[in-house]
């Protein structure tokens, strides 16, 4: 095989496997935005920088895409050249891209379909050395899993040409695109503020004029501007920084930008609805009924949201009184399928309760809570982190200790109904979690997330 092997590892990024997966779960984790809604971009644009300059704020790009893992399952990635030229858009020649965390297979389908294009071309030389491509890689793997590339570098080369290839390229949901780009170079901190904060403007607004003075990456970003005017998508700026605020000094910096188009016909973003707690409620009885042997396995119908990975909760009542919870902090897998789980160990493997019986099945009452991804909460003592609460909407997660030791508990957001007061809802979570009811809050971690909720009884509440 001929494999494209790392050239920026232990410059831009770190070398070691583990360093480098715990450094992007950080940047990840730091990324305070819990949006609750289905759906995951369709184009990211994030920057190049090593990953001390610029990897948090590439975060809340990727962020955004952690639903989108096992549904993507190709990526199409441009970004401009450092090394060397090139006419046009050229392919690696490539059957595989090699980082720290593992190989990536080229999508050889997707070649095929652009490689006879005029402006596309094949150049192993611009690709060895690259950084633009190489830094966004790490990301992507530990973000989406297992996926092929398709990697562009841009050269000399039009916007309307690159838009060709992204369109030949475009897909469904099993295709993502990423611009890798930085802002302005080496101007002074405040200079560099002002013509970054125009580029974006300009990019939000799909403007396609913009110049390589605003943005290396100009022509990827302008192609990706004329496809998002034609199939409806809007731009959203996530994060806008440069290196005086990330790592260095502001005599000569570097901006940073990363930027998620969504599709502006459905509404931007999309909540959850009605429709999608009838589908999920549904899936968790019928779960529960198979499990009684009362009615078939249930099969989901055939949905992208529930493909997506997100993490729910199952609660059952019986007469107003809880008859079992089970769910899920984190997000391992589908959601149709971790409700269709959830639901069956509520009835059947919740530890309090015994096992649920036929004739309870008709009384029982099912909601059915789906999770957005907890975020870390920064605190400097118990008073200020009780400031930050909003009793009603967090969901809390307290974590403290490591190993044999370590203690781990929740609340979600309805708990706030039988615990209004934020003093004791802290109090009663670290009893839950098993800890010493002299626990100092300063030891603990806290992790907040929101949750869209239904019950059978029709109501919805985010």
């Amino acid at each position: 095989m001929n494999v494209r092997a790392p050239a920026v590892a232990g410059m831009f990024y770190p070398s070691e496997p583990a360093m480098l997966a715990g450094e992007i779960t950080e940047y990840l984790d730091q990324v305070g935005e819990n949006r609750l809604c289905p759906g995951f971009p369709k184009i990211v644009i994030v920057p190049h920088a090593g990953f001390i300059y610029s990897g948090a704020v590439a975060a809340h790009a990727y962020d955004l895409l952690r639903p989108a893992r096992g549904v993507v399952k190709r990526v199409v990635l441009m970004g401009p050249c450092h090394r060397v030229a090139v006419r046009g858009l050229a392919l690696p020649g490539a059957s595989a891209f090699d980082t720290p965390l593992g190989r990536i297979p080229i999508d050889a389908q997707g070649e095929d379909l652009v490689r006879k294009l005029p402006q596309v071309c094949v150049m192993p030389a611009t690709h060895a050395q690259e950084h633009a491509i190489e830094v966004q890689l790490p990301f992507l793997q530990q973000v989406l899993g297992p996926f092929s590339l398709l990697p562009f570098v841009v050269g000399a080369a039009s916007p309307e040409q690159v838009a060709e290839v992204i369109e030949k390229l475009w897909g469904g949901e099993e295709t993502l695109i990423v611009i890798s780009s930085d802002m302005s170079h080496y101007r002074p901190y405040a200079a560099a503020r002002a013509m970054d904060e125009g580029t974006a403007k300009a990019i939000v607004d799909l403007d396609p004029g913009i110049n390589h003075e605003q943005a290396c990456g100009a022509t990827p970003i302008s192609g990706a501007l004329l496809v998002a005017q034609r199939r409806g998508l809007k731009p959203r700026l996530l994060d806008l920084r440069n290196s005086g605020d990330t790592a260095g000094g502001k005599d000569r910096v570097v901006g940073y930008a990363s930027f998620a188009f969504e599709d502006e016909r459905r509404g931007s973003p999309r909540a959850y609805s009605a429709e999608h707690g009838k589908v999920l409620l549904d899936a968790a009885r019928q779960s529960i009924g198979a499990g009684l042997a009362i009615a078939p396995v249930p099969e989901l119908p055939d949905h992208a949201w529930l493909r997506e990975l997100r993490a729910s909760f199952v609660t059952l009542k019986q007469k107003g009184r809880l008859r079992g919870c089970i769910g899920m902090l984190e997000a391992t897998r589908p959601l149709g399928t971790d409700v269709l789980a959830n639901a069956r160990a509520a009835a059947f493997s919740d530890p309090r309760f015994k096992a649920l019986t036929k004739p309870e099945l008709a009384s029982l009452e099912i909601e059915v809570s789906v999770l957005s991804r907890p975020a870390r909460i920064i605190f400097e003592d118990h008073a200020d982190l009780l400031r930050q609460l909003e009793p009603g909407k967090d969901g809390l997660i307290i974590e403290s200790g490591s190993g044999a030791a370590a203690r781990r508990g929740t609340f979600l957001p309805q708990v706030w109904e039988s615990i209004p007061e934020s003093e004791q809802f802290i109090a009663q979570l670290k009893l839950k979690a098993g800890m010493p009811a002299d626990t100092r809050t300063t030891a603990c971690r806290f992790k907040r997330y929101r949750v869209v909720k239904w019950t059978e009884s029709g109501a919805s509440r985010a």
